[in-house]
Order: structure tokens, then C-alpha cells, then sequence
């Protein structure tokens, strides 16, 4: 299985909650998970993970009872795709964290990355900030996604 440029230079979760976001902006209402599950294929719990960090970061919020689901906050006109990056990236899953026994030198390397993959970060989070949610969705024809 090939994995797309976008997850392999952010998490899995950055991709999903673009489509989410959009979906909910394009809705212009309320959407229960299992909704936008169908829409951005995706399963539902996996999902309720991600709007759980959009609403901790106020881009969503969750309304409860029979009608309920989740609606965009913030007009996707004023959310950055480094908001949306920033809101996922708050939980990161825990990659390969095992050290290697490298001794002191190892550990003098893994520092100097450290601090050259912050930087990368930082470059990454400043060029996502030029683009909002309604730039990426400008073009889209959302219509043709929508079942028949």
C-alpha cells in the first residue's frame, strides 16, 4: 500500500481532519460522526477522537440530543491549515520512542535531530498558515461525492 506525501510528512489524523473540516463547512450545519465517517471513509470512533481535539482546540463543538453532532465554530475562511495541524498534532501517537544504545555519541545525534526536526516542524507550521480551509475547499465539486 502506498502512503501519501501528506501522511508521510504529518499524522494520518492532519489528512482526516481536513476532510472533516471540510465536510462540516461544506454541511453548513450539524453532522453526526457517523455522518462524516461515511463521507470522509473513515471509522466512527477513530473520528470521534479527531473532533474531540478540533473541539479542544475550538474549531468544533459537539451538540448533544437527538439532532446532535458537531458544526464548525470559526468560518473556514479564518481556520489555517496550521490551526488544523496544530489542534491534531497536540496527541502524538508515540512512534518508534525506543532508544537506541548508542552511548553518548547516539545520544548527542538524537539531540541534533531533535532539534533540526523542530525546526522542519516550525517551517512546515508557518507555510500551513498561509492557507485556510477555504482555500483548499475552493475548488472542490463536493457534489460528486455525495451519494446518489
Amino acid at each position: 500500500m502506498k502512503i501519501s506525501r501528506i501522511d508521510q510528512i504529518t499524522k494520518p489524523r492532519f489528512r482526516i481532519a481536513v476532510h472533516v473540516l471540510a465536510w462540516l463547512s461544506h454541511s453548513g450545519g450539524v453532522l453526526s460522526s457517523s455522518a462524516i465517517a461515511g463521507q470522509v471513509n473513515s471509522h466512527a470512533t477513530f473520528l470521534r477522537r479527531i473532533l474531540a481535539l478540533l473541539s479542544r482546540s475550538e474549531i468544533v463543538e459537539a451538540k448533544e440530543g437527538r439532532d446532535g453532532g458537531y458544526f464548525l465554530i470559526i468560518p473556514p475562511e479564518q481556520i489555517t491549515l496550521a490551526d488544523i495541524y496544530l489542534a491534531i498534532e497536540d496527541e502524538r501517537e508515540s512512534d518508534n520512542k525506543d532508544d537506541l544504545d548508542c552511548g553518548e555519541a547516539g545520544r548527542q545525534l538524537d539531540l541534533k535531530l531533535e532539534a533540526l526536526m523542530a525546526k522542519a516542524e516550525q517551517q512546515l507550521i508557518d507555510y500551513l498558515s498561509q492557507f485556510t480551509l477555504s482555500d483548499v475547499m475552493a475548488e472542490i465539486d463536493f457534489d460528486k461525492s455525495l451519494p446518489e
